[in-house]
């Protein structure tokens, strides 16, 4: 283990520190500092792990991440054993170790009584150094299995199911609709949060192992999941769930009233110097985000770079409580009140929002909202009589996704779906369609980078049990585990 008296010596928590927000809110760079490798506190920190007999660590993270074994070592100096164990369950740390709201460390046995372990920190610090220290090298598979598998979508889900595939000697393509690879860590997580370098390194990376790479082919529409279907020996559905949910209250068909996504993907476009026609920006506006997760996070520190009037951010329940609920307990990941980087630069947060209208005559003016009430089935209703009018020329709707797009799987491959139109599938991962297969939100729904990953992982095993008759890849998920925060 690191330090034994680690926990003992060392009580307080410590990260690196945020950019100032004065000089962060002027370009889409990385809001953290980075955490260099030679700062004592980092090697403090991963001596505060007590690499308890039972780490509940692992319970808090789907992959199974090895966390106390990667502490050590990162405590000891040892960066290329550190990867190496930080990779045997996460293809990706790079993105979990940035977007991932880190329910580990809400797991973590010394949160009992003490600040928890920076597990996060830890992770991005090793990938970090890994990149810049050349330990990051293809993994080329001895031998070729001569099958092909296509997967469909490349965010998290799919380009883990891809480059476990692709080590297994199989051949894959990763097929893309739009102009990038990524999916929602290219153009739906902003780069103050994401920068895009950390996408493009890791794509060398696939691509020198022989993954293959076909962005701007809608499946679907530019080819027939039929013609998919006959051209690969197996398929891998990872579309993820795009289809935002909606907000049916007046108004919603006004200009100005935008899902979250569409406003997102456009500013990460532009933010990647591509054109966008008519672009939805937040500059000179008073913008109003409804809904207080990540996503609505992510617009906020969007809206605040292009220069908007004002940002406020409407949650339609109570405000979080600071410290972890009597009915959430320790190891579970409680819901607790946060405070994001985007938060820290600016913008309201209205709790118990209830939006009743959107008032305007052809774009949205001004936004309508009442004091939420709780009824006793649970319901969440406006009270009457609380209403209030706010401006609002720009509204985003960050209420999350229902699913996945499935038109084209149930018109052209006969894909059967959930209650909840989510695409059915197994155990093992399988749809309905004998070859096909479905990771990530697209059979799960929206969920969190970690789970992606490591259904990724688990998919790319079955597909590989289906094709050569075993595996050696590991599966760290069932298609039936739950979510810890669905």
């Amino acid at each position: 283990m690191a330090d034994p008296r680690g926990f003992l010596k060392v009580r307080d928590r410590e990260l690196p520190p945020n950019r100032p927000v004065e000089v962060r809110l002027r370009d889409w760079k990385d809001v953290h500092a980075h955490l260099e490798q030679g700062q004592p506190f980092l090697k403090e920190q991963a001596g505060r792990c007590m690499d308890c007999g039972i780490p509940f660590c692992h319970n808090g993270c789907p992959l199974g991440n090895l966390i106390p074994e990667w502490n050590d070592l990162v405590w000891r100096g040892q960066w290329g054993d550190a990867i190496d164990r930080l990779h045997a369950t996460n293809n990706f740390p790079e993105f979990t170790g940035r977007i991932c709201p880190a329910p580990c460390e809400s797991s973590c046995v010394l949160g009992i009584n003490q600040p928890a372990v920076t597990i996060k920190n830890v992770e991005v610090s090793i990938i970090d150094e890994a990149f810049d220290r050349g330990l990051v090298t293809p993994h080329v598979p001895q031998r070729l299995t001569g099958h092909t598998v296509a997967v469909v979508g490349s965010g998290p889900a799919g380009l883990a199911a891809a480059q476990q595939l692709t080590r297994a000697g199989h051949t894959v393509a990763v097929y893309e609709r739009d102009d990038a690879v990524g999916g929602l860590l290219r153009y739906g997580v902003p780069d103050f949060k994401l920068e895009k370098i950390h996408i493009d390194r890791r794509l060398e990376q696939m691509s020198a192992e022989g993954t293959r790479f076909r962005p701007g082919v809608e499946v679907g529409r530019d080819v027939t999941w039929a013609q998919l279907q006959a051209r690969y020996d197996a398929i891998v559905i990872a579309t993820g769930a795009t289809v935002p949910r909606e907000l049916q209250v007046p108004g919603n068909e006004l200009g100005g009233v935008h899902p979250a996504m569409e406003y997102l993907f456009q500013a990460n476009a532009v933010a990647a110097g591509k054109p966008v026609e008519n672009q939805i920006s937040a500059e000179g506006r008073h913008v109003i985000i409804i809904g207080g997760g990540d996503t609505g996070s992510d617009c906020l520190g969007t809206a605040l770079r292009q220069g908007a009037a004002s940002v406020t951010t409407l949650a339609i329940g109570k405000k979080p409580p600071t410290d972890r609920p009597d009915h959430q307990p320790w190891p579970t990941d409680p819901i607790t009140f946060e405070v994001s980087s985007s938060h820290e630069e600016g913008g309201e947060r209205a709790y118990l929002a209830s939006t009743v209208e959107f008032v305007g005559t052809e774009r949205v003016e001004r936004l309508r909202l009442a004091t939420t009430e709780y009824l006793s089935d649970g319901r969440r209703v406006p009270t009457p009589g609380t209403e209030r009018d706010i401006p609002a020329d720009l509204v985003l709707v960050a209420m999350g996704f229902t699913g996945p797009e499935t038109t084209p799987l149930t018109d052209q491959l006969g894909i059967e779906l959930t209650r909840r139109g989510l695409v059915a599938r197994g155990e093992d991962f399988g749809t309905t369609v004998p070859g096909v297969f479905v990771a990530g939100d697209a059979g799960r729904g929206q969920s969190l980078v970690v789970w992606a990953i490591a259904e990724g992982r688990a998919a790319a095993a079955a597909v590989d049990t289906y094709l050569s008759g075993a595996t050696e890849l590991p599966s760290p998920v069932t298609a039936s585990t739950v979510a810890l925060r669905p």
